[in-house]
């Protein structure tokens, strides 16, 4: 038997993926559930395993081209006398996926006329094609996988959509590798004809003049952008002094303690007492989260950006959270950051204070409730309620928030705690 290999969906936003690397050659062998290549999803690199065992007979798409989600990229033969066959198929799937496009429209009407890959891919002997995640989440969720029209590659039912048949809302999971049976027609990899050019590097400097492709990070970016501005948002600022922070952060510094993990510590305790901060707008319902996940922006090399999350930052202490920032912030840099450790964020943190920006409006991210942009802080002269004139140190914080969950007062109310605990009582973020 001959299985295509799919470029696999490893996000929800996912519509395309780079081939980083191929793990195994042409006539390797493959165990199943060992990783075959690497993908480069919206902004991570990620391991992709086999459903099966095999051997890869033909790579269709090399390493540095992109390909869509659904898309052949590979051919996996059961056995070695199986080889040769598969190595002609996916001549004929590379031929196809070479020329022009205008030809394409007879074999799409073909596929629909008649039993083609989408028929195979999404039904195998008169059964559904489910992803284990997805069939576990069926039996927890007592959900009817007949009912369930699959939004996966070619039918296929994932996790996303038992989750969305039950009305649970779930952070998104890595898809492993899917591998289904091939139609022995040569036209079968039709779907392969969208491939896209490799993409090319982009330069940390652009040069005058010249357009630059973007990467697929910052294309993310863009999409996650324009949804959110569709959301009805508001700003509030606030002025809050540091004297006290900057001086705990003197005194623990040394022991590898960041601004940053102090500051995503604050808003964590805060948010404790302002659960409805933590919460986001879903379907004409207000979804509370179980867990305070800070995600903070990280500018990336390149292009773009990219928000590592600290989970649950409100029950770890200090030294803790500061040591996970540092891993965190080191494999992003590197794209080895798993789709839960950035993807996860119930609350982000966007800080230009060490540019020497004094404020900004940060915009809000999708399926989250607020972002609070953090601005520099620097020493003001300011009177006291009797009048006297002295040199504080002080921050202007921006939080933008969605108007159909969260209120000005709310924002208000939130901002005015997270002042108290910075200026009057730091030292319990050491606790």
């Amino acid at each position: 038997m001959i299985r295509e290999v799919f470029m696999p969906a490893l996000s929800s936003t996912m519509t395309e993926g780079k081939i980083v690397s191929w793990v195994k050659s042409a006539g390797d062998k493959v165990e199943k559930g060992e990783t075959v290549v690497v993908v480069e999803s919206d902004k991570a690199d990620m391991d992709v395993e086999s459903f099966y065992e095999g051997f890869l007979a033909i790579i269709i798409v090399p390493a540095g081209e992109v390909a869509p989600v659904g898309a052949a990229i590979a051919l996996v033969a059961e056995t070695e006398a199986e080889i040769a066959t598969a190595q002609k198929q996916g001549a004929a799937a590379s031929t196809a996926a070479a020329a022009p496009a205008a030809p394409a429209a007879p074999v799409s009407a073909a596929t629909t006329s008649s039993p083609g890959l989408q028929q195979n891919v999404s039904r195998q002997n008169g059964r559904s094609v489910v992803s284990p995640r997805a069939r576990k989440l069926a039996k927890e969720f007592k959900v009817d996988l007949n009912s369930i029209k699959g939004s996966g590659p070619h039918g296929r039912i994932v996790a996303e959509d038992v989750e969305a048949a039950a009305g649970k809302a779930q952070p998104a999971v890595v898809q492993q590798l899917v591998t289904v049976p091939a139609s022995p027609a040569p036209a079968a990899p039709a779907p392969a004809a969208a491939k896209s050019a490799p993409a090319q590097p982009v330069p940390a400097v652009a040069m005058t003049g010249q357009t630059v492709p973007m990467n697929a990070l910052q294309n993310a970016v863009v999409r996650n952008m324009a949804a959110s501005l569709t959301v009805p948002s508001f700003r509030v600022g606030y002025t809050i002094t540091t004297d006290n922070l900057d001086k705990l952060y003197k005194q623990i510094k040394s022991k590898g303690v960041t601004m940053t993990a102090l500051l995503a510590k604050a808003v964590a305790v805060t948010l404790q007492k302002h659960p409805l901060l933590n919460a986001c707008y879903v379907e004409s319902a207000i979804q509370y989260r179980a867990d305070i996940n800070v995600s903070v922006a990280v500018a990336m090399d390149g292009g773009g950006l990219i928000t590592p999350v600290l989970q649950n930052a409100d029950r770890m202490d200090i030294y803790s959270l500061s040591r996970t920032w540092k891993d965190l912030v080191d494999r992003a840099r590197t794209k080895h950051l798993q789709p839960a450790e950035y993807n996860t964020g119930t609350f982000t943190l966007s800080n230009l204070g060490m540019f020497g920006v004094d404020k900004f409006d940060a915009i809000l991210p999708p399926n989250q409730g607020s972002i609070l942009a953090i601005g520099s802080s620097r020493p003001q002269v300011v009177a006291n309620e009797e009048g006297l004139i002295g040199v504080k140190r002080q921050m202007q914080v921006n939080i933008t928030c969605d108007h159909r969950v969260i209120y000005g007062a709310d924002a208000a109310s939130f901002l005015q705690d997270l002042a108290k605990l910075i200026e009057t009582n730091p030292q319990s973020l050491t606790l």
